[in-house]
C-alpha cells in the first residue's frame, strides 16, 4: 500500500542516494543493497514516509537507476527521483532544485540511515520551525578519543564531554540551505558543514540509536539483527 504524504506538511526530505557504498563491497549503489530483502532506500523512504509533516521526498539516484529507483519506490511513497550527482553535495543541490513551492522547511537524509524511526523526523523538523536556522541530531561519544599524528603515535587524549556524533536527518530553513549551496566552493559530506561556513549557527537535538549509518557489512549485519528483533514495527509506529 502507498503511504500518502502530507499535503498540508511544511517539510521536503532529500535523500542523496547516488553514492557507490565501497566500504560494503562491491556490488549495487550503497542504497540499492539489500536489508531483509529490500533496499536499504525502500526502508529509508518508508519511514520518512510515515512521518506527519512530510509533504515532499526528492531522492537523487545514480543517473543509470533513476528509472529503476523511480519504479521500486512508486509502492512506497509518491517520490520525486532525480539524477544524481558525482558528489553527495552536487547530489543535495540536484534534489534541492527539485523540490516544489511551498516546504519551507527542509531535511537532508542518508538512505544509509535507513532504519531512522518518524519520531526523529519530526523531532529535527520541529527545532527548524520552533526558530532554529539549521538542526543536527546527535548522540554522545562514548569512546575515549585520542589525537594522533602522521606516525600514529599519541598526541593527546580530546575532552569526549564536548563532542557529539552526528547523525541524519539534518534540518534547515529552505533560504539558508539554498543559500549555503549556492556559496559552497569546497565540497564536504556534511550540510551542516556547508552552513556553519555561512556563519549560522546548527542547534542540537538527541538523536537515536537507531539511525546508525550502514557504512560497513558489520553495519549490515547489526541491522539485520535489529530487524529480526522487531525493530520493524516498533520504528514505525514511533
Amino acid at each position: 500500500m502507498t503511504a500518502q504524504l502530507n499535503p498540508r506538511g511544511d517539510v521536503a526530505v532529500l535523500v542523496p542516494a547516488a553514492g557507490a557504498g565501497v566500504r560494503l563491497g562491491p556490488g549495487r549503489p550503497k542504497a540499492l543493497r539489500l536489508l531483509a530483502g529490500e533496499p536499504l532506500l525502500v526502508h529509508a523512504v518508508r519511514r520518512l514516509a510515515a512521518a506527519a509533516s512530510v509533504h515532499t521526498i526528492v531522492v537523487a539516484a545514480p543517473i543509470a537507476e533513476v528509472a529503476a529507483v523511480r519504479e521500486l519506490l512508486a509502492p512506497i511513497a509518491p517520490v520525486t527521483v532525480v539524477p544524481g550527482g558525482a558528489e553527495r553535495q552536487e547530489s543535495v543541490a540536484a534534489a534541492l532544485a527539485a523540490v516544489p513551492a511551498g516546504p519551507d522547511i527542509v531535511l537532508v537524509h542518508d538512505a544509509a540511515r535507513a532504519l531512522t524511526p518518524p519520531a526523529l523526523v519530526e523531532s529535527v523538523a520541529a527545532a527548524v520551525r520552533s526558530g532554529h536556522d539549521a538542526v543536527i541530531p546527535v548522540l554522545p561519544v562514548v569512546d575515549t578519543i585520542k589525537e594522533v599524528d602522521a606516525d600514529e603515535l599519541v598526541l593527546g587524549t580530546v575532552d569526549r564531554r564536548a563532542l557529539r556524533a552526528v547523525q541524519t536527518p539534518q534540518g534547515f530553513r529552505r533560504s539558508v540551505l539554498a543559500a549555503a549551496h549556492a556559496a559552497a566552493g569546497d565540497a564536504l559530506t556534511d550540510d551542516a558543514g556547508l552552513v556553519e561556513k555561512q556563519g549560522v549557527p546548527v542547534f542540537c537535538v538527541p538523536g537515536s540509536d537507531h539511525a546508525l549509518k550502514i557504512t560497513r557489512p558489520f553495519d549490515l549485519a547489526l541491522a539485520e539483527h535489529l530487524l529480526a528483533t522487531g525493530l520493524r514495527t516498533r520504528t514505525l509506529d514511533s
